[in-house]
């Protein structure tokens, strides 16, 4: 394997892997408590990254915590993720409702036609966001499955010097991580 296409940056890494979504998540919050910024923050990237960068999809976390090339994505917390169902469902009523209403922009319209359409147009397309949120939540979930399956969920945290390289590995060893350790370099 080519490290190639790989920049490192020479900043101190924590790396621990989980064995479930909460103490994954406990860590996180932690971690961001304790004034780690959470672009220093990193997960394992999806599914489809792994297979372009190493050409497979299920690698143990052994093989991946000290892999440069180990693809890296952004936390996403479950508040988060609260949001995003919301506004996608919440959005895609407000457009329903929104071109309902425009049909009845006339003089002669009343405000229970309005409201009717309102409700009748906003429905349909609150049902279609509940459904296309279900989904996004569904691919959430699913992602960390999946790397639970293959050993565990991993976590790297860039460290800037000694004392967060320590105040790192206690907090996920706090929270259960297994195999917590630094490397000399992120990706």
């Amino acid at each position: 394997m080519s490290h190639e296409n790989t920049t490192y940056i020479n900043i101190p890494e924590a790396v621990g892997v989980f064995d479930s979504v909460k103490s994954m998540q406990g860590a996180m919050y932690d971690l961001m408590m304790a004034g780690f910024s959470r672009y220093d923050i990193s997960v394992l990237g999806s599914e489809e990254a792994m297979i372009e960068k190493l050409g497979s999809a299920f690698l143990r976390p052994e093989e991946l915590e000290d892999n440069p090339d180990a693809p890296r994505a952004a936390f996403v917390s479950e508040e988060a993720m609260g949001e995003l169902e919301g506004g996608i469902i919440g959005g895609l009523f407000f457009l329903g409702s929104y071109a309902a209403l425009l049909s009845l922009l006339t003089p002669a319209s009343t405000v229970a036609a309005s409201v009717a359409a309102v409700a009748i147009g906003g429905s349909p397309s609150a049902a279609l966001g509940i459904i296309l949120a279900r989904r996004v939540d569904k691919h959430h979930k699913d992602y960390y499955e999946n790397q639970l399956k293959n050993g565990g969920i991993l976590i790297w945290v860039r460290t800037i010097d000694k004392d967060k390289e320590a105040l790192a590995v206690d907090i996920m060893k706090q929270h259960s991580g297994r195999d917590v350790h630094v490397h000399g370099w992120s990706e």
